[in-house]
Order: structure tokens, then sequence, then C-alpha cells
């Protein structure tokens, strides 16, 4: 039995596909396609792994760091599991097929919420609270990680932005409880 997506799933699509449509075409100019996909790739997992693995070499409470990120990240995982496989919207280059072009091999079905957007602003947070000196590289990565999603055609831009949501309350969680 294929799972049921939520109604307002099929509002949001028809709302957003256009855009969509059009934010995909630039892909087709490569040096463009070429810096998403990069982005895109580091926002899979290598450039957060780094970024955790490099706390105590950055702060002096660096182990401290580096247990939080890490219980942050996982427990972010775990929700974000939860949520795409409950809700199960399909991505834009799924629903459609002729209209939007995917430039970059997905890792499933569905769409909804984006896990690399949720990365990128929960590290942005964190990295803002604790070493914010990493800011001027790690905003505009985050920014190029958000853009990627959808500009290889992965997800819609209500995607990103609870993607985006999501990760600021991880942060801001990970905050209160571990500083």
């Amino acid at each position: 039995m294929r799972p049921h997506p939520l109604a307002v799933f099929d509002r949001l699509d028809l709302l957003e596909w256009q855009f969509c449509q059009r934010v995909t075409r630039y892909s087709l100019y490569r040096p463009w396609r070429l810096t998403l996909q990069a982005a895109s790739r580091l926002g899979d997992w290598p450039v957060w792994v780094a970024l955790i693995v490099a706390q105590p070499f950055l702060l002096p409470e660096g182990g401290m760091r580096l247990a939080q990120y890490t219980l942050t990240a996982l427990l972010a995982v775990f929700v974000y599991r939860l949520v795409k496989t409950r809700l199960c919207r399909e991505r834009p280059f799924i629903t459609y097929r002729n209209g939007i072009q995917c430039s970059e091999p997905a890792r499933d079905r569905y769409s909804f919420p984006s896990g690399h957007t949720m990365h990128a602003v929960m590290f942005s947070v964190l990295v803002a609270a604790h070493t914010p000196w990493l800011l001027p590289m790690v905003i505009p990565l985050a920014l190029l990680i958000a853009i990627s999603r959808v500009g290889l055609g992965l997800h819609y831009v209500s995607d990103v932005l609870a993607g985006a949501a999501m990760g600021y309350a991880f942060a801001l969680l990970s905050l209160v409880l571990l500083g």
C-alpha cells in the first residue's frame, strides 16, 4: 500500500511547481549546476562531520561542543526521518516529470522537509553561538545548500523553509539544554 500524502501538499505543489520549474532551468548552465551539485554534496554530511570533529581544536570546551553537536544532529535526524516517512510528499521532479528537471540523484522518493537545509541552519545557529568567526564561511555555504535543493529539482521551496525551521528549532533546543 502506497502512503497517502496530506492534501495540503497537493495544494502547495500546484502553487510552487511553476517557480520550481523556472529555478531548475538555471541548472542547464553548467557552472551553476556544478556549483549547486558541489554545495548539495557538501551538505550531505562531509562539511558537518568536519565541523563536529573540529570542535576540540576550535574551542577550549570543544569536547563538550563535540558531544552537543553530535547529540543535536542525531536527535534532528531521528525526528526528521519520522516526519519525512510519515508525511510522504513526492519530490517535484517525480510529481512533475515533464516540467521539473532533476540534476542530482535523490536518496529517496520524498521531499518534505529538506534535511540538507535543516542541518545547514542548525549548524549555522550553533556556529553563531560558539564560533561566530566561522560565520563568513558557514552562512554562504548554508544559503547555497538551501538554494541547491530547489535548484537541482529535489525540493519545493516550502520543503526548504520547513527544513530551515526545524534546524533553527533543534539548534535553539540544543543551546537551551546544553549551552
